[in-house]
């Protein structure tokens, strides 16, 4: 078994963690770093986040087209005047995580698995999160070690998968992820390992040769779970990660969010679909937006999403079109659309 000594940790967590120190947090520093003197039409006041700061890794803004206020990795990330209006049916819980938060730490929704909360840090904020209003400090239990949240998952031998979200898990670094995976593999009847973040993305660094053999020898079945939308957000660094992932026998999956004026006309999804097979990952889902308060402007008519993934079946192998899903408050699964 792999063990996170302290000094190897240390080095591997170095490149990524600096990343996340030197990273854009102010919506007028993106507005520079990306070449927009001029504040556009549908932008911010100085200053203005809508109470979810701005956080971008300059891996990311640096893929994103200069002077280009329409840009697709822009879009995702820089504040408009359109998350201040309140718009009937967006709200601060869209998928019902709170009715769900069964023990400090754990969302149990679904049959068999069970999602842990790591952290409320993440390695980009992406405007329409759906936990962007998520009460962290509240349902998580970092501070004690996570032992209520291993206390729920040991009661439970029905839950076979834990998936580990935020925020970010990937933000931990390879010591905290390391002690909480060995706690989770103490557990006799958990046999896999879900892994869902951004970090691949847009802190490809994140991928470090700790992350990969901790993985690869654990005695879970590991499982990552990126998110990209766009196929400008891949670059050479971000498919060299997936790629060693892959190589490190991880199976990858993608899940995008469709979104207006990032991803939504056929030809951008087919890219999106092309690239990611190009870096050996299987496209997974296409979600309908999640409503929450602020991201209304990024919401497509399910009617328009329907019809892109007919297209996109014309034009691409089955394995690379992913399916489309909405999550519903409630629902014991994810909803077919």
């Amino acid at each position: 078994m792999v063990t996170a000594n302290n000094k190897s940790a240390f080095q591997d967590d170095h490149q990524w963690l600096a990343s996340m120190q030197s990273a854009i947090r102010s919506s007028e520093e993106l507005r520079r770093v990306v070449g927009l003197d001029a504040v556009g039409s549908d932008a911010t006041e100085a200053g203005a986040d809508y109470g979810f700061p701005v956080f971008v890794p300059r891996e990311f803004a640096s893929r994103m087209r200069n002077g280009d206020p329409s840009d697709p990795l822009l879009r995702q990330v820089l504040p408009v005047d359109s998350e201040g209006m309140d718009v009937a049916g967006f709200d601060s819980n869209p998928v019902g995580d709170l009715q769900a938060n069964v023990a400090p730490g754990v969302l149990h929704k679904y049959s068999g698995r069970a999602l842990v909360i790591t952290t409320g840090a993440c390695g980009v904020h992406c405007r329409y999160c759906f936990r962007r209003s998520f009460p962290y400090q509240e349902a998580g239990s970092r501070s004690d070690a996570y032992e209520p949240t291993m206390e729920y998952l040991r009661g439970r031998p029905d839950i076979e998968e834990v998936i580990l979200s935020g925020g970010d898990p990937l933000t931990m670094t390879d010591t905290a992820l390391d002690a909480l995976i060995e706690k989770i593999e103490a557990i006799g009847h958990v046999r896999r390992l879900r892994i869902h973040s951004r970090m691949p993305i847009v802190i490809p660094s994140r991928v470090n040769s700790f992350l990969t053999r901790r993985l690869q020898h654990s005695r879970l079945t590991a499982w990552m779970v990126v998110h990209c939308n766009h196929a400008a957000e891949i670059d050479e660094e971000t498919a060299a990660a997936m790629g060693r992932m892959v190589d490190a026998g991880i199976p990858v999956l993608n899940q995008s969010v469709l979104l207006r004026g990032v991803n939504d006309d056929v030809q951008t999804l087919e890219d999106l679909s092309r690239a990611l097979m190009e870096c050996r990952v299987m496209p997974y889902y296409l979600h309908q937006l999640d409503r929450v308060s602020g991201a209304a402007h990024f919401e497509v008519d399910a009617e328009r999403g329907r019809e892109l993934i007919s297209q996109l079946e014309s034009r691409l192998p089955g394995f690379a079109v992913p399916r489309y899903v909405a999550e519903i408050a409630g629902e014991k699964s994810k909803t077919r659309l």
